[in-house]
């Protein structure tokens, strides 16, 4: 995921480290706080991968700073990314909102369709926080208000999701005919 928004974001525009972070941050927000000791060995693997290159600039009062931008072939390995993502960036929320951040980045209708279909597919299987064995547990069937709220909650984010991923495939299904 870490990467994907590192490619994402400098797809965009080149970007210092910090302003880079930042960006980052307010796309995972409280739930993945981005350390700098997580995101610059990122960046180091990226760079030595030649997907990234770094270039200093002057500071406008400080000390130079590191601006990065992305080479052709981290424009090449973003846009793969976002057409064959792995299912965990399909099935895991944080992992497909950083992967839906960027999605515009593919210019083919038909490639941002596909990748929105795998996540419908996976939203329409019968699945539950809790179960009675192998049989998913529905909110009304909990007397725990608590986990009942869990369920609640997420049934409704599922059903706006539902209904957003419906909507946009029909207007991308409408710009290919």
């Amino acid at each position: 995921m870490l990467e994907l928004a590192i490619l994402g974001f400098l797809y965009d525009a080149p970007l210092h480290g910090y302003v880079l972070r930042r960006h980052i941050a307010a796309l995972t927000g409280h739930v993945r706080p981005v350390a700098e000791s997580t995101l610059y060995p990122a960046i180091k693997r990226l760079e030595k991968a030649g997907l990234l290159v770094r270039a200093t600039e002057p500071g406008a009062v400080a000390a130079p700073r590191h601006v990065l931008r992305l080479t052709e072939e981290g424009g090449l390995e973003l846009r793969r990314r976002l057409t064959e993502p792995a299912q965990r960036e399909i099935t895991d929320e944080n992992h497909w909102f950083a992967l839906l951040a960027f999605l515009r980045h593919l210019e083919d209708p038909a490639a941002q369709a596909a990748v929105l279909r795998r996540r419908l597919a996976f939203l329409e299987e019968p699945a539950s926080f809790f179960y009675d064995g192998d049989r998913p547990l529905r909110a009304e069937e909990l007397d725990d208000p608590f986990r009942r709220g869990v369920l609640t909650i997420a049934r409704a984010t599922s059903r706006a999701e539902l209904a957003w991923l419906r909507d946009t495939l029909a207007s991308l299904d409408d710009v290919r005919r």
